[in-house]
């Protein structure tokens, strides 16, 4: 994922999160299939685990930097090891049960952050407290999360070229 600064428009930056997390959940849909085969795109490895790994720590990293700003702190220094590490759990089956806990769990992290989002100002949005990008560019950077989903890709008879 790319670390220029996010370009912006005048869709809602809670929107902008939500319809990821929509995106990211509509492939993982199709994820059950998965024959365990590693899906290489840009010099790394992804499977479906992976894949809701990195949109989940990814939004709640974003998350505790916001907080950590507003509330006046420094954001905790990033430590993942991101996409350049493939874990023994990511390259377990894909079931429906692990579906079923990737929606909450991702579901519950876009109500988050479209509260959080809707509660702040304009002002807020676009002048935000402490270093880095704006709260909206974070929004909008975040969008870039379907990077992780889209490298495993629609995997549903119809959909997969894999």
């Amino acid at each position: 994922m790319s670390h220029e600064v996010p370009t912006t428009d005048d869709r809602e930056p809670a929107l902008v999160v939500v319809s990821m997390i929509d995106h990211v959940l509509g492939l993982a849909a199709t994820w059950t299939s998965w024959d365990g085969r590693l899906m290489r795109v840009d010099e790394r490895v992804y499977t479906p685990h992976k894949a809701i790994r990195r949109v989940a720590d990814h939004l709640v990293d974003h998350l505790a930097e916001m907080e950590a700003r507003l509330a006046g702190g420094s954001p905790i220094p990033d430590r993942w090891h991101a996409s350049a590490t493939t874990t023994p759990a990511d390259l377990a089956p894909f079931t429906d049960q692990d579906l079923d806990e990737a929606g909450s769990r991702l579901t519950r992290l876009g109500r988050i952050w479209a509260a959080r989002l809707t509660a702040l100002s304009p002002d807020q949005l676009d002048r935000s407290p402490g270093e880095g990008w704006t709260f909206r560019q974070i929004a909008f950077h975040l969008a870039g999360s379907v990077y992780y989903a889209d490298a495993v890709g629609d995997l549903s008879a119809a959909g997969s070229d894999r």
